[in-house]
């Protein structure tokens, strides 16, 4: 995929997973930065467990893609809460 194509699917998907796991969006550079490393992430994890990385634009790589970004966001909210307290 282009570098143009990441940036949409980050921003698609980054915007998803974090409607998925807290009500408001996180910003527009953060969800297209989360749905890229979320791809990342995904397919790392999916690779691992023998299913294969995010191969393009389709309907399972979006889905790997999302899976990677809930758990980056996971993590994102546990350290930022960490910090706030």
């Amino acid at each position: 995929m282009s570098i143009i194509g990441w940036l949409i699917l980050g921003l698609i998907l980054g915007f998803i997973a974090s409607k998925i796991v807290h009500d408001s969006g996180q910003g527009l550079m953060l969800n297209i930065v989360l749905g890229i490393v979320g791809a990342i992430v995904g397919g790392f994890i999916f690779s691992s467990f023998g299913g294969a990385p995010v191969t393009g634009f389709n309907l399972y790589s979006m889905f790997v893609a999302i899976v990677g970004a809930i758990i980056v966001l996971f993590i994102y909210h546990m350290i930022a809460g960490r910090r706030s307290v």
